[in-house]
């Protein structure tokens, strides 16, 4: 199978590329909307609808959006696109829109959706972007929605919302605060890591790499390995 084709490019953000668990983006929606299973639901489905459309749009327009101006394209395109869901949403889920509240905007700004116009749409076909979208968009819902369902049952002795009486007594009230939403944040990406046999981006070094800001770091003393460039002076040296 090649590397590219559409089946790789469907399923990799699911599990052996999910842009929470083995990526770390997105952190910041996935530690305050899981308290809820149906918020935590109801943002992941909402920002796969952005980040599909988007990285449609971006494909179309790839060779038309001049390449020193993408950046803030991108974050115009996204951010229309994220007007439209909120709206959407506080029109017929006004529940989930409240619940949600500032984060629905925020979905602009969220790096998985930035990083896939990036790395991926700007340089893809429509198709593959749009099949890229739908993959990072289940696998970010699926993380959300995970994460939501330990500490709401666990924390919360509820689901979605339903109380469960056989859980009440047993509760962990711990799990529904910012703390422990850390905690069931770090056990989660150990499952995931043990469960892809530490295959993927997590199994391989870091480098600048494919990076737009490389030229920054190296002009702050790093390398183009990602090492500064002191130490890798002091490695030849010795």
């Amino acid at each position: 199978m090649k590397k590219n084709s559409n089946l790789s490019v469907l399923t990799r953000g699911i599990l052996k590329e999910n842009p929470v668990f083995i990526l770390i983006l997105g952190t910041c929606p996935t530690l305050a909307v899981t308290t809820d299973v149906f918020g935590a639901f109801g943002m992941g489905i909402a920002a796969m609808l952005v980040l599909i459309c988007s990285n449609v749009l971006i494909s179309l327009l790839r060779r038309v959006i001049p390449n020193n101006v993408r950046i803030p394209c991108y974050i115009v395109i996204i951010a229309g696109f994220v007007t439209i869901v909120k709206l959407l949403v506080q029109a017929y889920l006004p529940a989930l829109y409240d619940m949600l509240g500032v984060y629905l905007d925020l979905i602009t700004v969220n790096c998985i959706i930035l990083g896939r116009a990036e790395i991926f749409a700007g340089k893809n076909s429509v198709g593959k972007s749009a099949l890229d979208g739908i993959g990072m968009g289940v696998g970010f819902t699926l993380a959300l929605t995970a994460m939501a369902v330990v500490r709401e049952v666990l924390g919360k002795a509820s689901f979605a919302g339903i109380a469960i009486p056989v859980l009440q007594s047993y509760k962990i009230g711990f799990l529904a605060t910012a703390p422990g939403g850390m905690l069931v944040y770090g056990l989660l990406i150990a499952l995931v890591y043990v469960l892809t046999s530490g295959k993927g981006p997590m199994k391989k070094s870091f480098s600048c790499a494919g990076c737009p800001s490389a030229g920054f770091c190296r002009a702050g003393g790093c390398d183009a390995s990602g090492e500064n460039a002191d130490a890798t002076n002091a490695k030849e040296g010795a």
